[in-house]
């Protein structure tokens, strides 16, 4: 099947703004009341809807009718599969899904499509704004007809960082302690509670960086080739918190990204290692 970037990127924007307006509905619903199916996942804290899935089956059948051969990886696990084609599509149906529950507008659709080299398409959605992100590889990120740029802050003093937070008990206070490091060498801290759009918004030069632990996948796909494709760079990270290993990320500008990998290797001090 062709791999076409403008048609894989105007597939992903398709879906994802029509996943948007489907959760828009649902967000109505839960103004007026209605409970939406609320459960929750890896915590008492970490929620999920019928809204959450009901984007998700939206995303995966529209994938599936227009790519049958290429996989798909969501965050709510309804469709994923492996595929033939050497692409991948990474899904979070519903970023922000606290927010979205308590009528915040930091909510977004994050929908990538990933090849051999990694994310070859990102685009993020903020049904609240009606702005889509847009990226492929090579061909820069766009709002519209706006071409995006990263922040051109050099000094971390001078930085406003969005970052977030575990739903683990244990790891938020292991957090709360790498938050008492970075809040005196920044001009200050963001916490929307969405990663997908607080990487947008990186990409977007509205905030200067981003660092988060505690990811997935399907959180920064998008996300990180918007900040990539906007001049920007991002790692990978791992660290020790809440007595195990997570995954996370950093992304700004090149200064600014180089300061916050300097930062996230000061380790926790043996007695915080413990938790205590």
């Amino acid at each position: 099947m062709p791999t076409d970037r403008a048609a894989l990127l105007d597939l992903a924007v398709q879906i994802a703004e029509e996943a948007g307006t489907l959760l828009a509905g649902f967000a109505q619903r839960r103004i007026d009341g209605e409970d939406l199916g609320v459960s929750v996942k890896s915590s008492a804290t970490d929620p999920v809807s019928e809204a959450d899935r009901a984007a998700e089956r939206l995303i995966a059948e529209r994938l599936l009718a227009a790519r049958p051969d290429d996989g798909m990886l969501g965050e709510e696990d309804q469709a994923s599969r492996r595929g033939t084609s050497g692409l991948r599509w990474v899904v979070d149906p519903l970023d922000g899904t606290v927010n979205f529950l308590y009528g915040l507008p930091a909510w977004s659709v994050s929908v990538a499509c990933e090849d051999e080299r990694g994310t070859l398409i990102g685009v993020v959605h903020h049904p609240s704004s009606g702005q889509t992100f847009r990226a492929s590889r090579g061909d820069g990120a766009w709002r519209g007809s706006q071409r995006l740029a990263v922040s051109r802050v050099e000094d971390l003093a001078a930085a406003l960082i969005a970052t977030g937070f575990s739903y683990d008990p244990a790891t938020r206070v292991d957090q709360a302690r790498d938050l008492l490091r970075l809040m005196p060498i920044v001009r200050d801290v963001r916490r929307f509670g969405s990663a997908a759009l607080d990487l947008a918004w990186c990409a977007e030069g509205r905030m200067d960086g981003y660092v988060e632990f505690g990811l997935q996948p399907w959180d920064w796909a998008a996300g990180a080739l918007l900040v990539t494709e906007a001049g920007g760079t991002f790692s990978l990270l791992q660290r020790r918190l809440g007595g195990r290993q997570h995954q996370g990320l950093a992304a700004a500008g090149p200064a600014v990204h180089a300061a916050l990998l300097a930062w996230q290797q000061v380790p926790l001090g043996p007695a915080e290692e413990a938790g205590a």
